[in-house]
């Protein structure tokens, strides 16, 4: 499919743009999601997961803060900017107030939910998954577009449903540890014991991640758009990321190439810089036509920022 006919899909709910720092990631998503609402009257959220947001200047609004906030032009279109450690924090404390209710104690007096003692790497960026989880779980939206962070921390995103389930994992092993000990106390007592509300939570945040799996890897509702520039690292890197995506079955039809350089024969500095992207653009070319969509965009002469300017970004991203 390329890019117009995933946007006018009804069976696609989730795409991602990712790729090499600085390549126009979130330019792309932006446009897109701008598209979708505007264009398609689709209700659509754009999602921030790189940790250094950047839609906020896209879109020319404050959109920190972690919550989901409309787009004034655009009723229909959302856009969040996820904060992992508020989703750190919010599911520590979701679980020290599940344990105090059941064990009637402060349990942080005695440090069994210290979440930061509990090493487990990539728990922040792991809980801010699960909160998009529970957004695709709702599918209150139409489409929902991502906006990921440079290839390394996009391949931990990919990988985070095995992070997650591990992780939950350890923490469902340990809650049941905790149980049987507090519930052989509350019996010395003669208080019966509760439903377990902590492990409860546990294994729904679990089967979130065990679903997530399965539709980000059906071609149906979800597809990954590497973004890149005309240059070698750029190449290198979108190989790495394609050999990722296939690894996690994440389904890859168009390749954007972007911030293209035009000839400018009176320009000596423009010319050297044009044939050199043209060199890269012909190995582009061999790598990957007729197995994508290779969507060639200009460089801009101002900065893409704002619904203006984004609708004019979309005229080659769609087309």
């Amino acid at each position: 499919m390329t890019v117009k006919e995933l946007l006018e899909s009804d069976s696609i709910k989730f795409i991602f743009f990712g790729g090499k720092g600085g390549v126009g990631k979130t330019t792309c998503a932006a446009s897109a999601a701008t598209y979708a609402a505007k264009r398609l009257n689709k209700s659509t959220l754009i999602i921030s997961t790189d940790p250094a947001h950047s839609l906020s200047d896209s879109f020319g609004l404050d959109l920190s803060g972690g919550e989901i906030k409309v787009i004034p032009e655009i009723p229909n279109l959302y856009a969040q900017e996820i904060n992992p450690q508020k989703a750190l924090d919010e599911f520590r404390n979701k679980l020290v107030a599940a344990q105090q209710e059941e064990m009637g104690i402060d349990t942080t007096m005695i440090g069994l939910y210290e979440m930061d003692n509990i090493p487990l790497p990539g728990m922040d960026e792991a809980l801010a998954f699960s909160k998009v989880l529970e957004l695709i779980k709702q599918e209150d939206y139409d489409l929902i577009i991502f906006d990921t962070a440079p290839t390394g921390h996009t391949l931990r995103l990919l990988s985070l449903p095995d992070v997650l389930n591990s992780m939950l994992g350890k923490l469902i092993k340990m809650q049941l540890w905790f149980k049987g000990l507090f519930g052989s106390i509350k019996k010395l007592f003669g208080r019966e014991v509760e439903e377990d509300k902590t492990l409860e939570y546990l294994k729904y945040l679990q089967k979130l991640t065990e679903e997530a799996r399965v539709k980000l890897s059906d071609p149906k509702l979800t597809s990954f758009i590497p973004v890149m520039i005309p240059a070698v690292m750029a190449i290198e890197e979108t190989e790495r990321l394609l050999s990722a995506l296939y690894m996690y079955n994440i389904p890859v039809s168009n390749i954007v190439v972007n911030m293209i350089t035009p000839e400018n024969t009176s320009c000596p500095f423009c010319s050297k810089r044009y044939k050199i992207q043209q060199r890269e653009i012909e190995k582009i070319k061999t790598l990957y036509e007729g197995d994508f969509d290779l969507i060639f965009i200009p460089m801009f002469t101002e900065e893409v920022r704002g619904i203006k300017k984004l609708e004019e970004f979309g005229e080659y991203l769609i087309k």
